[in-house]
């Protein structure tokens, strides 16, 4: 019989919950947690950060099972700008697994953001899987108007990333948690077996659902 671990139980048990939710649905609470967190005032995401962004990665409601063990799951998408550098391509889907969050106590739900700054971040999105912090650069964002007060840690990142827990928003570091594509919510959207490679490169138009959150990140992220 095989065996499994107590944290593999619990992945288990949090992906459950998660697959609950439709992609659309998903969707559409990704547009709500981004303008949630821009339209706050002096404590959203810098825009000359996301002026610069490549990709931006967005996990509503990311699950953990126990305190002490450490286990997490989420569904999110990524979206990435256009080939010529302007407005943002069709999402696709991913999933977390692991790290450390920085949960508040008692917590057992978060809304991370991730911030892809260059093109070598992109290229990772592309893999089947990789981890942040050992296969990706990656380190808590500043939280602002501007990123004037940014380290140079943070500046050389190739991610920066951010969570939302009982209404606190700040940079956390996410190191070793693991991101690799959603194949079920990416087939759920686009009606067909279909990688994020293949998404991401702009290969398929994006879904009705996916307006939201473009219009949502056009309005923040704009580049002169």
């Amino acid at each position: 019989m095989r065996k499994f671990t107590f944290n593999t139980v619990l992945i288990l048990s949090l992906a459950a919950i998660a697959t609950a939710e439709t992609a659309q649905e998903r969707l559409a609470s990704s547009a709500e947690v981004f303008q949630e967190v821009m339209s706050t005032p002096d404590k959203g995401i810098p825009q000359d950060l996301l002026a610069k962004a490549q990709c931006v990665i967005i996990v509503p409601g990311l699950k953990k099972g126990a305190i002490l063990l450490g286990g997490q799951y989420g569904r999110g998408f990524a979206e990435c700008r256009k080939e010529d550098g302007f407005g943002w391509g069709p999402p696709a889907a991913v999933k977390v697994e692991g790290g450390s969050v920085g949960f508040q106590i008692g917590g057992s739900s978060t809304d991370v953001v991730m911030v892809v700054m260059n093109k070598r971040g992109m290229q990772k999105l592309l893999r089947d899987k990789f981890t942040l912090g050992a296969d990706a650069s990656v380190a808590a964002g500043p939280v602002g108007r501007t990123a004037n007060a940014a380290t140079d840690v943070r500046m050389d990142a190739e991610i920066l990333a951010w969570s939302r827990s009982k209404g606190v928003f700040a940079g956390i570091s996410l190191s070793g948690a693991t991101l690799r594509p959603d194949a079920d919510v990416n087939e759920e959207l686009y009606g067909k077996k279909i990688g994020n490679r293949e998404v991401l490169s702009g290969e398929v138009e994006p879904p009705p659902a996916a307006a939201a959150l473009r219009s949502e990140l056009d309005k923040y992220s704009m580049r002169k």
